[in-house]
């Protein structure tokens, strides 16, 4: 077993809340936390729904855990492509501290409450068609980067409301700014939102195990 675990994460605020949150359940192993920047971290203008399902966030830190520069990965769980690299598994996928979808706003309203017209910021091409189902008259409109960054977006200009997920929120403290937990049947939760998921090499039995059984 090797003494220090070189774990990939993305290089968020985020990420290394996800990584200190997988640490904590294994107190006895050291963590080398190596930040990598994704495609989807340098690409900031490409609308995400483009790249749903494929390796946007992924791929930089899979090639690095192939390539033996890293033992681990830490990915959010949805951010997994359907068909991972030959060669990698999942060793253990975390219990979600929250499936929902969760709004932010001007003035802490709810989605109902929003002003005729009102800007939604959104990556995703189903949280922006769920939104439109429950209200017609809102306008929705592309946002990207990370957590602390889309916040910055709404307390501009450009946004009345922002949909994230609520286990991003928890993660980094922002409960205070969270104006509603939308319901699931506005959005419904994704089957992986909230949930971590420890990627390896398939032949590191070792490492498997040292995440096996892990929730």
């Amino acid at each position: 077993m090797p003494k220090t675990i070189r774990v990939g994460i993305r290089p968020s605020r985020l990420a290394f809340k996800q990584a200190i949150e997988v640490k904590e359940k294994l107190p006895q192993i050291a963590f080398e936390v190596v930040s990598i920047e994704t495609e989807g971290d340098r690409d900031k203008t490409t609308p995400l729904f483009e790249f749903e399902e494929r390796d946007f966030f992924t791929r930089d830190i899979e090639e690095a855990l192939l390539e033996g520069r890293i033992d681990a990965a830490i990915h959010s769980a949805k951010d997994l492509e359907r068909d991972m690299p030959e060669g990698l598994v999942i060793a253990c996928m975390t219990r979600s501290i929250s499936p929902f979808e969760c709004l932010v706003s001007k003035n802490n309203l709810k989605l109902s409450q929003l002003p005729e017209g009102a800007i939604v910021g959104t990556s995703s091409r189903k949280r922006r068609d769920a939104i439109l189902r429950f209200r017609k008259d809102l306008r929705v409109k592309e946002i990207r980067g990370n957590i602390d960054e889309r916040l910055e977006q709404l307390d501009g200009d450009g946004y009345d409301a922002i949909v994230v997920a609520h286990a991003a929120l928890l993660r980094l403290g922002y409960e205070g700014r969270i104006a509603e937990i939308i319901p699931s049947e506005v959005i419904s939760p994704h089957p992986l939102q909230g949930k971590l998921a420890i990627q390896v090499k398939g032949g590191h039995k070792d490492i498997i195990d040292i995440f096996r059984g892990i929730d």
